[in-house]
C-alpha cells in the first residue's frame, strides 16, 4: 500500500517549517499505514537522532491509543542525548476523519533554557516597596510629577471622587516624602488635586498640627 496522497502533499510543508525555524527544528512526516517504521520524511534529524523508518514516539502511541485524537501542541520534551525540546504533533486525517499520519516538530531549546536561567538570575532584585523606590528622571519638575502620579495611582481613586478627608490625606502621605520640600510643589499639587493653593497650606497645618498633637 503506498502512501495516501494527502501525506504526499505535506512533504514540502516540512522544509517550509524547518526553514523557518532553523536548524534547531527537526521536522518529520509520520504515515500510520506503516506503524513498525511510520517516518518517510524528516529534516534536521540531528536533533533527536531519528532517521527514515524510526518507530513513533510514545506520545504520539499514547494518543492513538486514546478515544480523543487531538493535537499536542508545544509539550516539553527531552531526547536520548539530553537536549531540552519544545515539541508538538499534528495529526493529519483523511477524507473520512481517519488519522492517516501526524506531522511532527520538535525544536531544541536547550540553549534558550540556558539564556532564560541566567537572565532570569541577573535580573534578580529584592522586593522594594513603594516608599523606598527611587526615581531617576532628568529634572526636579520630573521628580515631583512622579512622585504625584505615583502616590495618586497607588490611592487607587480618582481626584475628582475625593472627598476632602482623601485629599488631605494625600498631602499627608507627599509629606511624608519631602514633597513639598521642592520648590513649587504646593502649586503643583493644589492644581492635581483641584484645590487652591491655600488649601493645601491648610491641609499641612491640620496635618502638622494633629502629629503635634499626638506627641503629647
Amino acid at each position: 500500500m503506498g502512501t495516501h496522497p494527502i501525506l504526499k502533499s505535506m512533504i514540502p510543508v516540512l522544509e517550509g517549517i524547518a526553514n523557518t525555524f532553523g536548524k534547531n527544528c527537526e521536522v518529520a512526516l509520520h504515515d500510520f499505514s506503516s506503524p513498525q517504521n511510520p517516518i518517510i520524511a524528516i529534516i534536521n534529524p540531528h536533533v533527536t537522532g531519528r532517521e527514515v523508518g524510526a518507530p513513533l514516539p510514545e506520545a504520539i502511541l499514547k494518543v492513538l491509543k486514546s478515544d480523543n485524537i487531538e493535537n499536542l501542541i508545544n509539550y516539553k520534551n527531552k531526547s536520548n542525548d539530553g537536549k531540552i525540546l519544545k515539541s508538538s504533533a499534528i495529526f493529519i486525517k483523511d477524507e473520512n476523519g481517519k488519522p492517516i499520519g501526524c506531522l511532527t516538530i520538535n525544536i531544541d531549546i536547550s540553549e534558550f533554557i540556558m539564556v532564560k536561567n541566567t537572565l532570569s538570575e541577573f535580573c534578580e532584585v529584592a522586593d522594594t516597596t513603594e516608599e523606598n523606590r527611587e526615581s531617576y528622571t532628568g529634572s526636579v519638575s520630573d521628580v515631583l510629577e512622579s512622585i504625584v502620579n505615583t502616590t495618586l495611582e497607588n490611592y487607587g481613586k480618582p481626584v475628582n471622587f475625593m472627598t476632602k478627608e482623601e485629599k488631605v490625606q494625600i498631602v499627608k502621605m507627599l509629606d511624608a516624602k519631602g514633597t513639598f520640600l521642592i520648590r513649587g510643589a504646593v502649586d503643583y499639587v493644589a492644581r492635581i488635586l483641584c484645590v487652591s493653593r491655600y488649601t493645601i497650606y491648610n491641609y499641612l497645618d491640620e496635618i502638622r498640627v494633629g502629629e503635634d498633637f499626638g506627641k503629647y
